[in-house]
């Protein structure tokens, strides 16, 4: 078996071809045969990082023909599906956050609002991989897993906001 990149179809050599009938057999040997197969050599291959290669509509159509062929590890391409919808808001808040920590004018330096926004990444990345981690292995829904973070913070937004200087 063999994928023919001229034609785009699978050629198979030394077939032995067998039509069952009623009241027997029919066996035919073949050299060569061309199939139109419901698989590409890329479907095949096992590629870890195929989801990052893809663009979002294409990872939503393989998302579609992996679920049609009953595929396991669907949750991590699912993830990552919502995920690229997530980000935008995930940085608008890091953003956020980051703006409001450095507003806040005390003596001494800015050490202090250097750690925390250290603190906060690190929370903000630490809840990140939770969510995925109970999305791909657990039963955490993985289209809630990537916003799980973001609304967390969303919380950490507001509380800081009310106490940031105005």
């Amino acid at each position: 078996l063999s994928w023919d990149t001229l034609t785009k179809k699978w050629k198979l050599e030394y077939v032995i071809e067998r039509n069952l009938l009623p009241l027997g057999e029919n066996v035919r040997l073949l050299p060569a045969l061309y199939k139109n197969l419901n698989f590409t050599p890329i479907d095949i291959r096992q590629d870890k990082y195929t989801k990052d290669k893809l663009t979002s509509p294409q990872l939503a159509h393989f998302i579609k023909l992996q679920e049609l062929r009953g595929a396991e590890g669907l949750n991590e391409l699912k993830v990552e599906a919502g995920r690229r919808y997530a980000t935008p808001i995930t940085v608008i808040l890091l953003t956020l956050i980051g703006a409001i920590v450095a507003g806040r004018k005390v003596r001494g330096g800015s050490g202090l609002h250097l750690a925390v926004g250290f603190v906060i990444a690190a929370l903000f990345i630490i809840t990140d991989k939770f969510s995925t981690i109970f999305s791909t292995k657990g039963n955490l829904p993985p289209e809630i897993a990537p916003w799980i973070p973001n609304m967390f913070f969303l919380f950490v937004v507001f509380y800081l906001y009310r106490k940031a200087p105005k």
